[in-house]
């Protein structure tokens, strides 16, 4: 991470934009209009270090929403190095659940800056298409997975996960969709003997 100034972020300043945007995430999926001085408090760091980071809401909504989705491109990486693909891609979709429950806690602070900037509507999206395209495209390769399925295929297929109320036992529910969907992946798959 750079600062403003365009060199490397001290370990201190990158370790309070970390929690201001872990705090962020959280009070901004209880209640939109949080005030940002809470959140500041929270974090356990000054109104100055929290407006250097975080000019206004609207840096701070984008900047929350962009953050979960490289979490979620690093993910991806990470468990195709450790997994086989089709393990990589089942525990990947799990974490793609705990982003979708996230969106959908971010999703009224996104209405209300959508339309106010000319920047990105979906900070972060090119990332995870980017993911996903990753975990299809090892587990085809790998024979884990039916030939064919695209990227469109998956987002329609895992698209119930943010149907899910995230309020109820949402863990639970979207384990059992994702592996119903995981299963269907692995149906007529080459190298499944």
């Amino acid at each position: 991470m750079e600062s403003r100034n365009g060199g490397p972020q001290r370990s201190d300043a990158q370790r309070n934009r970390e929690r201001i945007l872990e705090v962020a995430l959280a009070e901004l999926s209880r209640d939109v209009d949080v005030p940002l001085s809470l959140i500041a408090k929270k974090a356990g760091v000054g109104q100055g270090t929290f407006y250097r980071n975080f000019p206004n809401r609207e840096a701070l909504v984008l900047e929350v929403y962009r953050h979960e989705a490289q979490v979620l491109a690093d993910t991806a990486t990470e468990l195709l190095k450790t997994r086989a693909p089709d393990q990589a891609l089942r525990e990947w979709m799990d974490q793609l659940a705990r982003f979708a429950v996230a969106k959908v806690g971010l999703s009224g602070a996104m209405r209300q800056i959508v339309g106010t900037t000319d920047g990105p509507a979906q900070p972060g999206y090119a990332l995870v298409v980017e993911a996903i395209e990753a975990l299809l495209a090892a587990n085809h390769e790998a024979g884990t997975i039916r030939p064919g399925v695209t990227f469109d295929d998956f987002i329609l297929a895992v698209a119930g996960i943010w149907q899910i109320d995230a309020r109820g036992d949402w863990q639970a529910q979207s384990a059992r969709l994702l592996d119903l969907v995981m299963g269907g992946l692995r149906a007529g798959a080459p190298g499944r003997g």
